[in-house]
């Protein structure tokens, strides 16, 4: 049975710098024999470095003459050639060596910072396609859009080093190492820096509920990094609860710790946690969690159950997150808008009164039955405050999933998407943008990866066959998500900014996120400060503060005109509204 401690000291795993030289540490219990095949950075001298077992399992050795910039291989018994699994780079890709990084050399202009307890407005982006470029350094360059717009926290989708050169990140197997597609470990910690600098909080997507399919050599340094039993449709579960697991929980709590502590990361976006597997006394998540926030971090999660659970204290059985991705308001918004009702939608009316349910709790579901459902799903959720929910009407999944990778603004007209828009810009949840949503991007996002000409046929097969009905209703032949187009395609087109729609909209979301600074004050209005009520044409939430109050109301069609001169709307000619136009429309009104 695991240790039920918070593992975050003990042995450094991986490469580790010191005025010694480098300190190697690989775990491999069942193991004879490890050896480091090293290549000088600055002589290409090549030499062998035999580690000596422990007790414990592992395997260490000192390299004297050992420094940053060189490059090693380990020999596992008669494995070779295999990267570290605790890599802090991988300059040639996965298949290459490992090289041995120095995190003090950067030199941070942002030395102070702290990360901010504020209300969040959270972006999400893909690095490789955020920018032309596709490099951290390229990215930089976008941020000051990114704090005009409103935003205060950049969340990256996931970095571990993965098998060929696009990727969304999910199929990463080397959890320490910056995917070397976007720059180098250095570049990485100036992107941070550079956001830091611009009070811009940055989150990072990790991925601890699965092993990477393709590229993984876990195996091949122990069998006990993976669990004998538990796997899931996305490849291996980490071993957290049978034999030997309190190394396997070491090693993924201590890449939570290099994250924050080497490149200054502020907290995390956990992926899929409830489908990370863990029977121990003291879950995973609850070790992660403790520890981020003692060091001052956000912890967030995907988790599809709904669950309050995951809210209670550690000492209550609980993992004490900070917040969940509550997608039951994406879903009930968007049928309202596509009236689409397959799959997981299927489970939503998109009714004024399913909204407004949705927006009084937090998420739906709190122990119905979904229609696509065998049991129960959810609990109660009023009793938590609004912070707890992180709510989008975009994201990475809801648009790369689709067979075709349509944005909401390609599915709905101008004049719904920006009601939508501003109603959810106004809302008391923490609101997630997916990056180009905030100008009506034209560049749809796709599911792209670049993996082994065998492997590749079996993924694009695999969506083929899934998306079939999609090729047959369109007439259009599905994307390949191995094709380098594919990945092109997913780019944003920054140069579409400056047209009417495009301009218009952004100025939309500008001016939504500046009122909602204004009137939240930078928190998430507690709840006895709204309510929210419905009728068949209209949701709205009431804000009531001292001095002042705001009503949000999305009309599901076009309203009669208030009484009352509206602080914003989303038909305004500056938005790209006109006259006597026909569809869904948001108005803010402020209120004595």
């Amino acid at each position: 049975m695991a240790d039920s401690s918070l593992e975050t000291s003990g042995r450094r795993l991986g490469a580790d710098l010191s005025p010694e030289g480098v300190h190697y540490t690989v775990w491999a219990p069942e193991r004879k024999q490890v050896t480091a095949h090293i290549r000088r950075a600055r002589s290409d001298q090549e030499i062998e470095l035999p580690l000596t077992k422990t007790d414990d399992g592992y395997f260490l050795a000192t390299d004297e003459n050992g420094r940053a910039g060189d490059l090693y291989t380990f020999t596992v018994d008669d494995q070779q050639g295999l990267p570290d699994l605790a890599s802090r780079y991988q300059p040639q890709g996965l298949s290459g060596p490992s090289q041995v990084i120095d995190p003090a050399a950067y030199s941070w202009k942002t030395p102070q910072w702290k990360t901010p307890s504020r209300e969040q407005v959270i972006y999400e982006l893909h690095v490789g396609t955020f920018t032309p470029e596709g490099t951290y350094r390229a990215a930089v360059e976008r941020l000051d859009h990114l704090v005009n717009l409103g935003v205060t926290t950049v969340e990256l989708m996931p970095l571990a080093e993965c098998t060929g050169t696009r990727n969304w990140g999910y199929d990463g197997v080397l959890l320490f190492a910056p995917y070397h597609v976007y720059g180098t470990p250095d570049d990485l910690r100036a992107f941070v820096d550079a956001c830091h600098g611009r009070g811009l909080a940055v989150i990072l997507d990790v991925v601890y509920n699965h092993i990477g399919a393709v590229g993984d050599s876990t195996y091949c340094y122990s069998q006990f990094f993976a669990h004998p039993e538990n796997s899931g449709a996305w490849g291996k579960s980490y071993n957290l609860d049978g034999e030997n697991s309190r190394a396997v929980r070491h090693f993924l709590l201590q890449n939570v710790a290099y994250w924050l502590d080497e490149f200054r990361f502020d907290g995390f976006r956990f992926d899929a946690t409830h489908a990370i597997r863990d029977d121990s006394p003291r879950h995973l998540m609850a070790d992660a969690v403790e520890f981020i926030h003692a060091r001052g971090g956000i912890a967030i999660a995907e988790d599809e159950r709904n669950s309050a659970e995951i809210f209670k204290p550690v000492r209550d059985g609980g993992w004490q997150l900070d917040a969940v991705w509550a997608d039951d308001f994406h879903h009930t918004l968007r049928v309202s808008q596509t009236h689409e009702n397959h799959a997981y939608l299927s489970g939503y009316t998109g009714s004024t009164g399913e909204i407004a349910d949705t927006l009084h709790n937090g998420w739906h579901y709190r122990g119905q039955t979904p229609p696509e459902g065998k049991k129960p799903r959810g609990t109660e959720s009023i009793h938590l405050p609004p912070s707890c929910f992180v709510h989008c009407i975009s994201n990475h999944d809801q648009v790369g999933n689709r067979p075709f990778g349509e944005r909401l603004n390609q599915l709905i007209s101008p004049a719904a998407y920006r009601a939508v828009s501003l109603f959810f810009c106004l809302t008391p949840y923490t609101p997630l943008i997916f990056m180009g949503q905030e100008w009506a991007s034209s560049s749809p996002f796709l599911f792209f990866c670049d993996h082994s000409a065998d492997f590749g046929r079996l993924v694009t097969e695999g969506r083929q066959r899934e998306f079939q009905f999609a090729a047959d209703k369109s007439g259009k032949p599905l994307p390949d998500c191995q094709a380098e187009s594919t990945f092109l395609q997913s780019k944003l087109r920054w140069d579409e900014i400056t047209q009417p729609l495009q301009s218009e909209t952004l100025l939309l979301y500008r001016e939504a996120l500046r009122l909602r600074h204004e009137y939240f004050a930078g928190q998430n209005p507690p709840r006895e400060c709204w309510s929210v009520k419905a009728s068949p044409e209209c949701v709205s939430i009431l804000y009531r503060w001292p001095h002042r109050a705001l009503e949000v109301a999305l009309w599901t069609s076009r309203p009669a005109r208030a009484k009352a001169k509206p602080l914003i709307s989303s038909s305004e000619q500056r938005f790209g509204g006109t006259a006597g136009e026909a569809g869904p429309e948001t108005i803010v009104i402020a209120r004595d």
